[in-house]
């Protein structure tokens, strides 16, 4: 798909008002700091949200496709903003920062409990001592009892978005299918599919790889405001100080 259609994908099924509510969670728990490295910057909105309310921000993504959009998004939106292309699962040669944050549960799409750990052994390593990492992930819930047999459709004149999951074969995982019929400037429909698979784990599993990363204090979150997760909460957050 040529990057600008996945531009309007990408920000047609976007609920955008998620930013804002990344941003504002994050504003609550970074204090002072101000230098920050947000990984799986997507394309580059919450980043934007970021270096409009005073951050030194550096946004990674491993898709070259998305950074020619966040870039474009930032030079709109007239921000100084850094791009890297990289993989979180390899931060050795990108600075140290103040602050990491990890949102719109990327690290679920690792492929497992040791990629996992890996990202948080890389963040940890690129921590200013008292840094803070921030990221979010799907509960268990959502991935056992929420997601299973979840449709949604989604159509204009223009576009349309079909969205089907299932439960993937491992403990906790849930695999996404995505349709989308794009109309290109002859009339006719392009069609594209994607599968997502994303995996979660249980608190107790992250709260000991991060242990084990080296992180001394980690508090937990859920659904976007301050208070303790439940049985229900459908994505957990986590802070976490060095």
């Amino acid at each position: 798909m040529a990057y600008e259609t996945f531009a309007f994908v990408y920000d047609e099924v976007m609920d955008t008002s998620l930013y804002q509510r990344w941003l504002e969670f994050s504003l609550r728990h970074l204090g002072q700091k101000k230098q920050i490295l947000e990984l799986a910057c997507g394309t580059g909105a919450l980043a934007v949200e970021f270096a409009r309310n005073g951050f030194d921000v550096t946004a990674l993504d491993l898709s070259e496709e998305m950074l020619m959009i966040a870039s474009e998004r930032a030079r709109e939106s007239d921000v100084e903003i850094q791009f890297v292309e990289g993989d979180m699962l390899d931060l050795a040669d990108t600075g140290t920062y103040e602050a990491v944050t990890c949102f719109s549960d990327s690290l679920c799409y690792m492929k497992n409990e040791m990629e996992v750990q890996q990202v948080f052994d890389e963040v940890y390593q690129i921590l200013e001592d008292e840094g803070t990492f921030i990221f979010d992930v799907h509960s268990t819930y959502q991935i056992d009892e929420v997601f299973p047999s979840y449709s949604y459709h989604y159509q204009t004149e223009e576009f349309a978005f079909l969205w089907e999951s299932y439960a993937g074969e491992e403990k906790h995982s849930i695999e996404h299918f995505l349709t989308f019929f794009v109309q290109e400037e002859d009339g006719s429909f392009t069609r594209e599919d994607e599968l997502h698979q994303e995996k979660t784990y249980p608190l107790e599993t992250y709260g000991l790889m991060l242990e084990n990363a080296g992180f001394q204090k980690v508090e937990v979150y859920a659904d976007f405001i301050d208070s303790e997760p439940n049985e229900k909460s459908r994505r957990w957050f986590f802070v976490c100080h060095k």
